[in-house]
């Protein structure tokens, strides 16, 4: 993440917003927060709070990765919203395109990841001192020698989805970082968030919001 950093210009996508929340598809190529120095000052959040100054970050997306994103719009929902996510009772599914036909229909990779720090920002897997990461899969349809799958995280370590799919022999199309030959030259990594269920923060209401795939 250099200076080759040319966000998409896009005005933002507002998928739902009332006195609490917010929920925006974020496009790929985008920082979700800033990164260090002015060149990656441009980001998601500095974008939605041009148009919404109260929004609070909750949690963040790979700058690569598209899909919703949730905001908070008060410190209650913030509180609310991110002890949903640290006690997973949040449901995330993504949608990806991996390299290869994947053999089985569906299936659960269960590898712990810690961050490789020579390496750093990409993760590897490490039995001895990662920690628990754990993504349900299914195949939606493999042809061509390529499928698309359908991710479900049950935890949210950094870079999961990328590592796990790798580790299967299938790294995600147009991953920078993870892919390598062909499978790397893709106009931009091929993993969306498509659905985020929580409890609404005023009230518990279960929530379902969509951002539909762009691959």
């Amino acid at each position: 993440m250099s200076d080759d950093y040319a966000p998409p210009q896009d005005p933002l996508t507002i998928l739902h917003d009332d006195h609490q929340v917010l929920l925006v598809d974020k496009p790929s190529g985008l920082l979700s927060v800033p990164g260090k120095g002015p060149h990656l000052a441009d980001c998601l959040l500095t974008r939605v709070q041009a148009a919404f100054p109260m929004a609070l970050l909750v949690h963040r997306l790979d700058r690569d990765t598209s899909g919703v994103m949730i905001f908070a719009l008060t410190p209650h929902a913030q509180r609310h919203l991110g002890l949903q996510f640290e006690k997973r009772q949040t449901k995330k599914t993504y949608i990806a395109r991996v390299w290869g036909e994947m053999a089985e229909k569906t299936g659960t990779v269960d590898l712990p990841l810690i961050v490789d720090w020579p390496n750093r920002p990409k993760q590897m897997v490490d039995h001895e001192t990662g920690k628990q990461a754990v993504t349900d899969w299914r195949v939606m349809r493999a042809k061509d020698n390529e499928t698309r799958v359908k991710l479900m995280p049950r935890t949210g370590r950094s870079h999961q989805l990328r590592v796990h799919m790798m580790a299967l022999g299938h790294p995600i199309l147009g991953d920078p970082f993870y892919a390598t030959g062909e499978a790397r030259e893709y106009p931009r990594l091929m993993l969306h968030s498509e659905t985020l269920q929580f409890r609404h923060p005023d009230g518990g209401q279960g929530m379902r919001i969509t951002a539909k795939c762009p691959f």
